[in-house]
Order: C-alpha cells, then sequence, then structure tokens
C-alpha cells in the first residue's frame, strides 16, 4: 500500500464526482458484453459469459487463460476501440444509473471520484485488502491505462439535491442504454451533462462521506497508481533540477476513480454473507478441534442447518461437506476474550468475521486466514458445499454482517476482516468504462 499522506498529491475539497467521457460499446444487445465483477467471476462463467458474445467485457477485466495476460487486455482494448466495438462518448457526463428487478430497485450516479486517502475521512474504507489482488488489478490498470469497471460507494444523502436530480432524470428522460441481464435485473444508464446539475449535485455531495462498500481492492489500487504517477513526476523533476512549483498540483486522471455513488437513505443497500471454503481441513477433523470451544449442533441437512443459522445469535458459523451440517454456536467466552485484540472496539471484537479471522481459523483450527488456506464463496452457500466436497475439506457458512455493524466499525476508523461483506446490488460492468486517453 503507498503513503497515504503525500503534500504532494492533490486533495479533493470534499467528495467529488467529476464528469467524464464514458466509454460504452456500441453492439445490440448490451447484455451480452457485460459481466459481474472480476471478483464473482469463476471459471466456468467465463465460459459462460465468452459463449454469450466474443466482445464480453470479461476478455478485459481477466484477460487470457491464467487471467493475468495484461498486454492482452491492453491489445483487446485498443482493437475494440479502433474498430468501433467500443467508443467514447463525445460530451463528458456523469452518468445516472439504475437496476431495477424482482425485489430491486437502486439508482446512483457514475462519476469520477477524486481520490481521498483515509486520514481525510472523505472516503471511508472498512475491509482490509490483500496485496495479491491489489497488485493484480493495479498491473491491469497500469497496462490498459483505464478503470474498466465501477468501485461501489454509499453515501448518507438524505434524499438531498443529487438523489433528486436522479429520480427526476430516471423518470422523465429516455435512457441512453437499456440491457436486461440473464438473472433479470434491468439496467439503465443516462448522462448527466447540464453544467448546472452537475454543479447541483456536487455542491449537495462535497460535505458528504462515502463509505467502500464493494471495490476495496480497486480503490487501493486506484491509491497506488496515483502514488505511481506522482513519485514519477517528483523524479522526473528533480533529474532535471527543478523545483516544485508553488500552490495546488494540477490533477491528473489518475488522480481519480471510477466510481458508482449511491444515496443509501434513499436506495438502501442489501447485504449478503460470503462463505469460507477450507480444502486442507477435513469436516471430522474440523468438527472434533471446535468441540473444545464451541457448541456442536447437527442437523439433518443443509436447509436445516442454514436455517438454524439465521437464528442464531453471537457468532455461529455452520460446517458442511455434504451429508449433516453442524452448527457452532456459543464459543467458550474466556478463549474468545483471549484470542482477540485488546486495541479493537467491543463491536469489532463481536462480528462473526472478526472471530473466525482471530479465533476459529487460527486458534482452533491452526489455518492462516490468507487466500492459499481459505477460499472465498460469494453468497451462494451450496456451491461452497459442493466444492469442500469436491476438495475434500469443510465449507464454513456465515451469516452477514449487519449494515449498522459495518458503519459502526467504519466510523471508529477500523475495518473488518477481509471479504466480510458483500453488498448489492453491485453494478454491471461493462455498461461504462473510463480510459485515461479520453479523460
Amino acid at each position: 500500500m503507498p503513503p497515504m499522506a503525500n503534500p504532494e498529491l492533490p486533495v479533493p475539497d470534499g467528495l467529488v464526482l467529476r464528469p467524464f467521457r464514458g466509454v460504452r460499446f456500441t453492439v445490440d444487445d448490451l447484455a451480452k458484453v457485460t459481466s459481474p465483477p472480476y471478483d464473482l467471476v469463476e471459471e466456468a462463467d467465463v465460459r459462460d459469459l465468452l459463449d454469450s458474445h466474443p466482445n464480453n467485457v470479461v476478455r478485459l477485466i481477466l484477460p487470457g487463460a491464467d487471467r493475468h495476460r495484461y498486454a492482452e487486455a491492453r491489445e483487446t482494448l485498443q482493437a475494440w476501440l479502433s474498430s468501433g466495438v467500443l467508443a467514447p462518448d463525445e460530451t463528458p457526463a456523469v452518468y445516472v444509473y439504475e437496476q431495477t428487478g424482482p425485489g430491486i430497485l437502486q439508482r446512483g450516479l457514475i462519476g469520477d471520484v477524486g481520490l481521498a486517502g483515509p486520514e481525510q475521512h472523505v472516503i471511508l474504507p472498512h475491509e482490509d485488502v490483500m496485496p495479491g489482488p491489489v497488485a493484480d488489478r493495479l498491473a491491469l490498470m497500469r497496462t490498459t491505462e483505464a478503470n474498466l469497471e465501477p468501485i461501489f460507494l454509499l453515501y448518507e444523502g438524505d434524499g438531498g439535491a443529487a438523489t433528486l436530480l436522479v429520480d427526476q432524470i430516471a423518470a422523465s428522460q429516455r435512457p441512453l442504454v437499456e440491457a436486461e441481464t440473464r438473472d433479470g435485473v434491468r439496467h439503465r444508464l443516462w448522462a448527466v451533462t447540464d453544467p448546472q446539475e452537475l454543479a447541483s449535485l456536487n455542491a449537495d455531495l462535497r460535505t458528504r462521506q462515502a463509505l467502500i462498500a464493494d471495490g476495496h481492492h480497486r480503490y487501493a489500487t486506484y491509491l497506488a497508481l496515483q502514488h505511481e504517477h506522482h513519485t514519477l513526476r517528483r523524479e522526473h523533476r528533480d533529474a532535471a533540477g527543478t523545483t516544485a512549483s508553488e500552490g495546488p498540483v494540477n490533477p491528473g486522471p489518475w488522480d481519480f476513480g471510477l466510481a458508482l455513488l449511491v444515496d443509501s437513505t434513499s436506495y438502501p443497500p442489501d447485504l449478503k454473507a460470503i462463505h469460507r471454503v477450507i480444502a486442507e481441513l477435513p469436516l471430522e477433523q474440523a468438527l472434533t478441534k471446535a468441540k473444545g470451544a464451541w457448541q456442536v449442533h447437527e442437523h439433518a441437512g443443509l436447509a436445516e442447518g442454514l436455517a438454524a443459522l439465521k437464528d442464531a445469535t453471537g457468532p455461529a458459523y455452520l460446517l458442511s461437506a455434504g451429508g449433516p451440517a453442524h452448527l457452532l454456536t456459543d464459543p467458550d467466552p474466556v478463549q474468545v476474550e483471549h484470542a482477540m485484540p485488546a486495541h479493537r472496539s467491543a463491536r469489532w471484537r463481536s462480528l462473526n468475521t472478526s472471530v473466525l479471522s482471530e479465533f476459529l481459523l487460527p486458534k482452533v483450527w491452526g489455518m492462516n486466514d490468507d487466500e492459499r488456506s481459505v477460499r472465498i464463496v460469494h453468497h451462494d452457500p451450496e456451491t461452497a458445499v459442493r466444492l469442500a466436497q469436491e476438495s475434500g475439506g469443510t465449507a464454513v457458512l456465515l451469516n452477514p454482517l449487519t449494515v449498522d455493524d459495518v458503519l459502526a466499525v467504519a466510523a471508529q476508523r477500523e475495518r473488518v476482516p477481509r471479504k466480510s461483506t458483500s453488498f448489492g446490488p453491485k453494478p454491471r460492468t461493462g455498461l461504462v468504462l473510463r480510459t485515461f486517453a479520453f479523460d
């Protein structure tokens, strides 16, 4: 992670959402070239997405068979721009984005968010990041010189001027694009280009704080890329024997990042669980070790176990590898207290993901909470159990955190353990891209 306090970096005057020249697909069926965010795409999903359309955006966000062919992503992006598969909008805009579907209505604004380090208390992270995903996304952004998918930010807008403008445009204007994806969600996009409307929404946003709901690794990548560019600028200046000019630094495209900003007051998010699969921990071994610190309740199948997990209070986890499911509840408070970091707040220490990462995994099971040992499965307990069966390991199923818990931890300038939250509905990748060349 780059140092966050750098006097030579441009400092945004509060929460800023700048218009940009969006780069959009020109194909007839837009749904077929879009994808979920990169970290929700499994190997089988890549094949399905490419079967749906050869120009699917997954070729950019997860390039090549090994997903790390960054030069291939750059070449593909340039080829699509040259051929007209992708084209930039003529006028810089902030885009109104709407998602609707069964039980879903979310509206927000997509634009260039001014980058602010955590010490500025403008954009608040709530989750730790791992170096591997940051290095991966940094290599992709550096090579393509593009933000290929927006991060997801929430702010408490209280239905203010920005939200009123969003709702007015969605209700009265014809969208630029409209697409319905296979999950039954309809996506619509409008461009806001009027200077007075842009000034009004930014006046409303400027004094507010935003919470990173989804995209911690990409936001950390934005900051790392910004740091790289300003370090290079300083080295060139020093080599030339010149001194920094007085006054503010002129911002470049790397001083902003592509983001969707949603008023959580008007459009409350849906917070889902993220499950774990531990391939090197057989279920019987997991249960034997857990019985020294937890109450273990057996349930006939996954459905019964999930119902019991939903009703459980305090930290609780459902273990399964197919067949009977086993619910862990009521951990030994003395052992938990001894394991949890004393410098953390009581709210942080009570989170199920905190107890998992600090007590259950390392102390009870002797496992590290890292990318090699613990596989992440978003939302889907059946998939987690299937992967545990295939690997001879254990699926660890969790209840989702509450929005109040996340906001309370972030407000105390703490971060929950990695992969603790999955806010939704997430923005669809491929509706609008941002390249430095056109920004």
